[in-house]
This record gives structure tokens, C-alpha cells and sequence, in this order.
């Protein structure tokens, strides 16, 4: 996307009509287009190091911040980013610096968190799983892959949000298999140990077996469930997971 930029001409073509044009022809017309030779979201680090180590925090460091925001860096990343600079730019600055940058992450905190997820995956987040949220604590999304032949279904867990403990019944065949597709969470059978899940993870659940599974605590979880065919297959939902007990999983 080009960057278009008038605040030169805006604030003093009249005054100073060359250094406006340069402004924004140069400087955002030609130098902060040129995504062949950096990205935008790399300009935008390099330009808020620069500005914070000069000292210079004032409105144009809260609009190269924002457009940091804008072109992908998260939350976090701003936080490290300052941090690191810290020891070689000064820690007064740092402080200055933070004050802004938390104004401008604090809205949609949350958002950016899930963003960054999305980003992750080849598959919508989908909605919030209001039919089934009663089974859950914490929310979670689900968005329907397939629902002919074998049930398929991306299943989204905020950090802290897992399922009931559950039990998928079956006659013949059934059962359910996690595929593992971005952040970190958990899968666990009823007196066994809990097993960690990354991306990539496969989870073969049996039928007859009782069991949970959910996020981390500081991590967005997603997985695709599987629905295994089988003969009067149906799902028995169960107690929530305490807070003792999911503690003890991230302890």
C-alpha cells in the first residue's frame, strides 16, 4: 500500500513550501514507498528507535507510533523493541517513550492479541461459540470447516479458556481427533498426566474417554476438531475445569 502524506503542505506550504515538499514527496512519497528494500513495518521500527533516541516524544513520535501499530507491530513487540533500545538510547527516554506507546496499544489491546493470532492460521477464528459456551469457561470461537461426511470445525480458545470435561460416546467408531494449528494449549485424560500442544500436535481421542483440552494461560489456542464417524455417536458434557486444577496445568 503507497504511503501518501500531506502534513507538510498542510502545516506549511506557505511558509516553507520546499521542505513541505520534500516532506511529503520525498520523504513519504519516494523513501517510505520503497518496500523492495524494507517493509513497512521495518521503517516504522527504525523510525521510532531513532526518534525515542533522540529524545524527541512529542506528536509526530505518537504518529510514527501509530503507524507502527498500523503496519503490524504488535503490542508486545513494541514493548521489547523499547526495552532493548533502552540500554543504548537512555532509560529517561525509554520511560517518555513508554508512556506514549501504552496510550496508543491500550486501545484494542485485546484485538491486536487476537489479529496477531489470525495471522497464524490458514482458517477463520469464526464466531463467538455461543451455542456451546455453556460448556466452556472462558470464550472460545468456532467456524464450521465441513459438516458433510466427517465433521470439521476450527475451534479458537482466548488465553484461559478451556472446555468442560467430556466424554464422546460411541457404539461403534467415533471419537475425535485435535489437529494442532497455531498458539499453545493443553489436552488431558481424566487420571493422566496433561500433555502440552503446539502447532503441528495431533491428538487421537477415543471414544469412552473422558478428557479436556484448552489455551494456555498467556496464549491464544486454536485446533481443528474431527469428528470420527461412528454409530450413535453422541457428546456428554461433564464438570468445568476448577482453577485449582487448570493452575496446576500452567504452574
Amino acid at each position: 500500500m503507497a504511503v501518501k502524506q500531506t502534513a507538510g503542505r498542510d502545516a506549511l506550504g506557505e511558509f516553507a513550501p520546499k521542505f513541505a515538499q520534500l516532506n511529503d514527496d520525498v520523504l513519504f512519497g519516494e523513501v517510505w514507498n520503497r518496500e523492495d528494500k524494507l517493509s513497512l513495518r521495518d521503517r516504522s521500527l527504525v523510525t521510532v528507535v531513532a526518534l525515542m533516541a533522540q529524545g524527541l516524544v512529542d506528536s509526530s513520535f505518537q504518529y510514527h507510533l501509530t503507524t507502527a501499530k498500523n503496519n503490524g507491530i504488535t503490542r508486545q513487540e513494541i514493548s521489547e523493541i523499547l526495552t532493548h533500545a533502552a540500554f543504548y538510547a537512555g532509560w529517561p527516554k525509554a520511560w517518555a517513550a513508554f508512556r506514549m506507546a501504552t496510550e496508543v496499544w491500550s486501545e484494542n489491546a485485546e484485538a491486536d492479541d487476537k489479529a496477531k493470532h489470525q495471522n497464524q492460521m490458514v482458517f477463520p477464528i469464526g464466531a463467538p461459540n455461543d451455542g456451546f459456551a455453556q460448556y466452556f469457561v472462558g470464550q472460545s470461537y468456532l467456524h464450521p470447516l465441513s459438516t458433510s461426511q466427517v465433521g470439521v470445525y476450527n475451534v479458537t480458545f482466548e488465553p484461559g479458556c478451556r472446555n468442560n470435561w467430556h466424554i464422546h460416546h460411541a457404539k461403534q467408531g467415533g471419537g475425535q481427533i485435535l489437529i494442532c494449528l497455531a498458539g499453545q494449549g493443553w489436552y488431558q485424560e481424566w487420571g493422566k498426566e496433561a500433555q502440552a500442544l503446539h502447532p503441528g500436535d495431533v491428538v487421537n481421542i477415543p471414544p469412552e474417554v473422558k478428557h479436556c483440552h484448552g489455551a494456555a494461560q498467556d496464549h491464544w489456542f486454536s485446533h481443528l476438531a474431527v469428528e470420527v464417524p461412528g454409530e450413535d455417536c453422541s457428546n456428554e458434557w461433564l464438570e468445568a475445569v476448577s482453577q485449582a486444577e487448570y493452575e496446576k496445568l500452567n504452574g
